[in-house]
């Protein structure tokens, strides 16, 4: 069997990463080991490293390193060796990894469909990221769709959780609703979702993502960052930010004051100037977490009720990004821990382009 391979990144700075290998791993009693084969890289990833801590990311694969983590990413592995009856060395399933030529894990809550991660270091992180699908019982699955599906199956579920999570609040009594980094993939998703039915959605965007973000049809006005204080202040406003910057957040604080009703912070494509802004006039900042609204909603809708909703979002969503075709993104496939390795740091310093889609093949 081949050396261990992966990619460690420096928990206080995601566009510093290294390779680093050791001894290939070996099955215990109970435990499957599984080798990554293709995944997804977008500024989701990022979100994951700066808020590392914060939101544990860095626990599901501890690097072992002090000041180094793994970088969690969604996508393929196929199992390479297994101590587990029903579960044998080839099937590929779809979940939550490292970057990493290899990972072990001890299956519990095996169905013909799925299998959760029940490894002592897990227990306690959200259920969510533990679970695992097996392809072979996956109706959606497709071997030649998987660089669609490692892309948009995890933002889109982001998506669709928080457009469910605003629309169930109200949106907090505003009138319309304002999303930053609005060329990003889970905004315009989030956007898609919401739909205009929801009142107007506003894509706040730089200047060189404007005419990308007009053509994806996804919100009633565009606007780059510069000109948010052309906006109306008094229409009551829900800011949904993927950003993470803090001097447009103190400007949308600012600027609509007490029309303010809501500011949600999902995630960070900006690391340059991230951080919370004290004494800001409107509500507090309120992070969203994904896994409260899946709690809630298997509540409300059962898990099969959940499921069926969400397959069918996520079917509408796939059936329009496949007739937008290269309009909304290409995809750019790079091999091996180098091409991982370059397109992290590039996400991280540049925050890439959001007509690409990148997905590795190890």
């Amino acid at each position: 069997m081949t050396d261990l391979t992966r990619l460690l990144t420096d928990r206080s700075d995601p566009a510093r990463s290294r390779i680093v290998t050791g001894p290939a791993l070996q099955p215990g009693s109970g435990e499957i080991v599984l080798a990554p084969q293709h995944f997804s890289l977008t500024t989701n990833n990022i979100t994951y490293a700066l808020f590392g801590d914060a939101m544990r990311y860095w626990e599901f694969f501890p690097a072992g390193e002090a000041g180094w983590g793994q970088v969690p990413v969604w996508g393929y592995a196929d199992i390479t060796a297994s101590n587990v009856d029903g579960l044998e060395p080839g099937e590929r399933v779809y979940g939550y990894f490292p970057i990493a030529s290899q990972v072990a894990m001890r299956p519990d809550r095996i169905s013909d469909g799925a299998f959760h991660d029940a490894a002592e270091h897990r227990r306690d992180l959200p259920p969510a990221y533990n679970q695992y699908t097996r392809c072979k019982a996956d109706p959606s699955y497709t071997a030649d769709g998987e660089a669609f599906q490692a892309l948009y199956r995890p933002l889109f579920m982001t998506a669709f959780l928080l457009a469910d999570f605003l629309s169930d609040a109200g949106l907090f009594g505003a009138r319309q609703t304002l999303i930053s980094s609005a060329s990003s993939k889970t905004a315009y998703a989030t956007a898609f979702c919401l739909g205009s039915e929801s009142g107007p959605r506003i894509g706040l965007t730089s200047p060189r993502n404007t005419a990308y973000v007009t053509g994806l049809g996804c919100y009633e006005t565009v606007c780059r960052y510069d000109a948010v204080t052309t906006l109306d202040p008094a229409v009551e406003t829900t800011y949904v930010d993927f950003s993470g910057d803090k001097g447009l957040r103190e400007t949308v604080h600012t600027h609509f004051g007490d029309a303010l009703k809501h500011d949600c912070v999902v995630g960070s494509t900006n690391n340059r100037g991230f951080g919370q802004v004290d004494g800001l006039p409107g509500p507090r900042p309120a992070f969203f977490f994904a896994p409260d609204q899946i709690r809630k909603r298997h509540k409300d809708w059962g898990a099969d009720g959940f499921a069926s909703r969400y397959a069918a979002a996520e079917s509408h969503f796939l059936a329009h990004l496949a007739r937008a075709g290269d309009s909304w993104v290409s995809v750019d496939t790079r091999t091996g821990f180098d091409g991982a390795q370059a397109v992290m740091t590039d996400l991280a310093a540049n925050g890439g382009n959001p007509a690409i889609g990148h997905v590795i093949r190890l």
